[in-house]
């Protein structure tokens, strides 16, 4: 990809899953990473720098500002700027409408919509003040479509969508750039907890392209995104899902 060597991407959740093969992609096209996690991410910052890139690891609650603005904090420390945010980080806690709880919603409100305001609010002054930079969140094809048990999960995908098309019509002038990754279902450990059969009969037989998609494919539209090559996209959503929403 044109333009991503030598930038600095923070990823938040990037120990595992989407988020880790986000972080190794960046690597391969010579950018430096800082592992934003709330688990450990030692060992994804390992398999960077076994790459050849620079990477640390800094440890986030994205629904905490004062967290938020010392991850910040440390990647201009470490780096001198910052060019690429990934907003990855999410958590589900799935249940049907009559059964979800206030507390299910707040948490899940709290990570995958606010923590995503609190690190876009803490990153924007170092990218307007460079006239630089793309923020990029990930969403899912359930806060397009909406999902049985999901009723919160689905919410906070939808909302970011909202605010990416704010932030890209507010500041499309001042040379920063805002978009989204709408996943369908992706082969990670999440979904391997899914029985296989369940698996097999509800998910997969209603996908067109026959199978899941894999994180790495999440991670090369990441990586697209960022660079030059995607220098006049601007407040779009690009679902990655084998044609599972149409």
């Amino acid at each position: 990809m044109r333009g991503l060597k030598d930038k600095v991407v923070v990823i938040t959740g990037s120990a595992n899953g989407i988020g880790k093969c986000t972080a190794l992609r960046f690597a391969e096209e010579g950018a430096k990473v800082v592992v934003a996690d709330f688990a450990d991410g030692s060992a994804t910052v390992k398999e960077v720098e076994a790459l050849g890139s620079a990477a640390f690891y800094v440890q986030v609650d994205v629904a905490n500002p004062e967290s938020v603005e010392n991850m910040v904090t440390k990647a201009i420390e470490a780096f001198g700027k910052i060019d690429v945010l990934i907003n990855n980080a999410g958590i589900t806690k799935d249940a049907m409408m009559k059964k979800m709880t206030k507390d299910a919603w707040d948490a899940v409100i709290s990570v995958n919509l606010t923590g995503v305001f609190n690190c876009t609010s803490a990153v924007l002054p170092y990218l307007l003040e460079q006239q630089s930079g793309v923020v990029l969140t990930s969403s899912s094809i359930v806060g397009i479509y909406g999902n049985m048990g999901q009723t919160n999960y689905a919410a906070t995908k939808w909302g970011v969508i909202g605010m990416t098309k704010s932030w890209a019509k507010e500041m499309a002038k001042t040379g920063l750039r805002f978009n989204c990754v709408a996943p369908g279902f992706v082969n990670t450990e999440m979904v391997k907890k899914i029985p296989a059969q369940v698996l097999q009969d509800r998910i997969i037989v209603k996908i067109p392209a026959g199978r899941l998609a894999e994180p790495e494919e999440i991670a090369a539209a990441f990586a697209f995104l960022a660079s030059d090559d995607a220098k006049y996209i601007n407040g779009a959503v690009l679902s990655v899902d084998g044609a599972g929403t149409l």
